[in-house]
This record gives structure tokens, C-alpha cells and sequence, in this order.
């Protein structure tokens, strides 16, 4: 029998999460070809929250457990592996069990039988949609499904850090206070919730998080050179010719881009630009993906001011909008990502933080100033 979930933040954020699926397992049903997940009910969930949280906060041997727990029967896997005998859903068992299941895209699967919750085995394959909760570190949960495409990152739903909830807002990303940011956004990297196009730039920035060292991506215009205004000459690391793998890729017939070859193709070209953001200095990309250079040092362009304020969002719901100056949103990335947008209007920048936070710059029309838009919590 489940027991009593002792975690607040489970039960609060329980039906707020059955509702995110019930809705957009329904809008997705009329998908052709697509093998859909079914919709956890509140309880499931709230329990799966609860016995996850009080497992992160465990050790076994000096290490804390780093899982990936999808909610999905044997049947909806293919080629699981199933163990002969299943095991309660409970913290004790899934602290002894991680270190066999952290690399990533292995997923225990769990199902409820009777008035009970189970571990039935291991697999790498989930339905779309498929309710999946991810132990990151000690205290810190994100709940998370399997895109409709089955393509790149998962979409994240919602972050539960100690006794913080972040629910993703997917309708207005957390500029419902500021109408006018949403012209903006629509010209960020931003993943869509239902997942049905495969987002470059997001699996860019999940890839620069990964290497730890932060990074900077200057995203400019093809066919365009002001930006040079914005940068030191001579650059230290120009790639000429442009190294075009991935419009190359993208350019391909769907035939094509349905083949495995193709998704890993494009999944190691994007790494490889994600490792040079690791280089100190800006990586500078056109809109169509081309690396044109790495290891740029960025600057204010000789005729334009100073930047003063930016506007600070982020996608989650009840979030509001706030000015700040760009040095009070991090350090001298940001505030030279900040500027590099406000000389170069045209232009987006991405910047990874070392402490793992994530930001977009992008300019703002409407208020004539520049957007930064914080998106780790989609990437986690």
C-alpha cells in the first residue's frame, strides 16, 4: 500500500503535473504513428515525488544517487530489461540500484500493481509523453517527458529544489505581466512543449552546460558583417571556411532525417560547437548554424553607448519581469552578451554559467531595450 507522502512540495504539485499530461496526451492523440504514454494519476505521482526526494537525500558508499524513474507497464518498452522478481518503489531500493542506472538515457521503470508502486527492470526506450522524474543531485527533482518527436532533450514540466516549486510556464514563459517581451521570445531558442520540431539551439545549450566551464554564443545573421563592430580584431580562432555541418544536415529530405545515422550526425556536430564554447572568448554562429568563428573577444562597437538596463524573465508561472542593470545578472559574459546585443540588435547570445545557470539575450522592439531570458530550468 502507497504510504503517506511526507514531502509538501509533492502533494502540492501533484495535480498541477496530472493536468499537464492529461492535456497534452489529448492533443496529441490525433498524431499519426506515435506511441503515446498514459496519464499518471495525482497519487502516482505525489508518491513517485515523495520516494525520490527522501532517495536523493541518501548516500551509498560516500555517493548520492543520480536516477531517472519513468513511469511506463513492461509492454510500452521496447526491449526492456526486466528484472525476475520486481521491487518496491522505495528509497532504500533505489539508492542500491542507481549506480547501476546513472548513464544517461537509462530509465528505471516503475508501475503500479494493486495499492502498491514497483520497479519492474530497466529500459532505454519510453512512450511520448511518458512521465518521467529525474533525481540531478541531493534535494533537487525535475519532472520532465519524453518529446512527441522522440528526438533531443526531454521537456521539462517542473523543478523541485528543497522546499522550492518552479512550474514551467508553457503558455506565456513567464512574461504574462509584459505582453510586449513575447515578440521577443518568439525570437529566442526556446523548446516547444510538445516537442514536434527538433531545436538546434537548445541542444547547443544543454551541450555547453555539460563541459562546466561556461560559455558564449554569439548568434548573428547570415549574409550580415557588422557584427564585427562588436568583436577584437584580428579574432584569434576565424573557421575558414564555415564549418556548415549542421545546415548541411538540417538540408536533407525527411527520408533522410528519420535515419539514426542522421539524429547522431547532427546530435555530434552541435557537440562539437558546444565543446568550443568551452575555449575562453565568444563562439560566434550565423542563424542558419555555421561556425564562423571561436575565441572571439567581444566589445562595446566604437559608436554606440553604453548599456544601462536590461529586462529580466524567466518561464516559470506567477514569474514577473524586472529591469536590472546586465552586471547585476552575472558576470562578464553576461554583460558582454548583454551589449553585444544591444550594438547588434539582429543578434541572440547564449551564455552558460559555470554554476550551471542559463541565459538568452535577444532585443526587444517594443521597449528598446534588451531581453534576458533565463531558461536553466529547461535544460536541467
Amino acid at each position: 500500500m502507497l504510504s503517506e507522502p511526507t514531502y509538501l512540495p509533492a502533494r502540492i504539485v501533484a495535480p498541477v503535473i496530472e493536468a499537464h499530461f492529461k492535456k497534452h496526451l489529448l492533443d496529441a492523440q490525433d498524431i499519426i504513428g506515435v506511441n503515446l504514454a498514459t496519464a499518471p494519476d495525482s497519487m502516482i505521482i505525489e508518491a513517485v515525488i515523495d520516494i525520490g526526494f527522501w532517495a536523493s537525500l541518501r548516500r551509498e558508499e560516500g555517493h548520492s544517487p543520480k536516477i531517472s524513474l519513468a513511469l511506463l507497464s513492461p509492454p510500452q518498452s521496447d526491449k526492456p530489461l526486466i528484472f525476475g522478481q520486481k521491487l518496491r518503489l522505495t528509497p532504500q531500493n533505489l539508492i542500491k540500484l542507481a549506480p547501476a542506472v546513472e548513464q544517461p538515457g537509462i530509465h528505471l521503470g516503475v508501475w503500479p500493481e494493486g495499492d502498491d508502486l514497483f520497479i519492474w527492470g530497466t529500459t532505454h526506450s519510453i512512450p511520448s509523453i511518458c512521465f518521467v522524474l529525474e533525481v540531478v543531485e541531493p534535494g533537487l527533482l525535475v519532472i520532465k517527458h519524453r518529446r512527441v518527436d522522440g528526438f533531443g532533450k526531454f521537456v521539462n514540466i517542473a523543478v523541485l529544489q528543497g522546499d522550492q516549486i518552479k512550474v514551467l510556464d508553457e503558455v506565456t514563459m513567464g512574461v504574462a505581466d509584459c505582453p510586449v517581451l513575447l515578440k521577443s521570445l518568439a525570437n529566442m531558442p526556446l523548446p516547444s512543449f510538445m516537442g514536434e520540431s527538433f531545436n538546434v539551439l537548445v541542444q547547443l545549450a544543454s551541450s555547453m552546460r555539460l563541459h562546466g566551464k561556461g560559455g558564449l554564443v554569439a548568434i548573428v545573421p547570415v549574409g550580415t558583417d557588422s557584427w564585427h563592430e562588436s568583436v577584437v580584431h584580428p579574432i584569434k580562432y576565424p573557421v575558414t571556411p564555415a564549418y556548415s555541418a549542421i545546415p548541411e544536415l538540417l538540408a536533407l529530405n525527411d527520408a533522410e532525417r528519420k535515419k539514426r545515422e542522421w539524429q547522431e550526425s547532427l546530435l555530434e556536430a552541435i557537440d562539437l560547437i558546444g565543446g568550443f564554447t568551452a575555449v575562453d572568448g565568444a563562439t560566434i554562429i550565423t542563424n542558419k548554424y555555421d561556425l564562423l568563428a571561436f575565441g572571439a573577444k567581444l566589445t562595446r562597437a566604437e559608436k554606440s553607448a553604453r548599456i544601462g538596463q536590461i529586462v529580466l524573465t524567466e518561464p516559470l508561472a506567477e514569474a514577473k519581469a524586472t529591469k536590472v542593470h546586465p552586471a547585476q545578472n552575472g558576470g562578464t559574459r553576461h554583460l558582454a552578451a548583454a551589449q553585444f546585443v544591444y550594438d547588434q540588435n539582429d543578434a541572440i547570445a547564449l551564455v552558460a554559467s559555470q554554476d550551471g545557470q542559463f541565459t538568452v539575450f535577444a532585443w526587444s522592439v517594443e521597449m528598446q531595450m534588451v531581453h534576458a531570458h533565463r531558461i536553466d530550468v529547461l535544460l536541467l
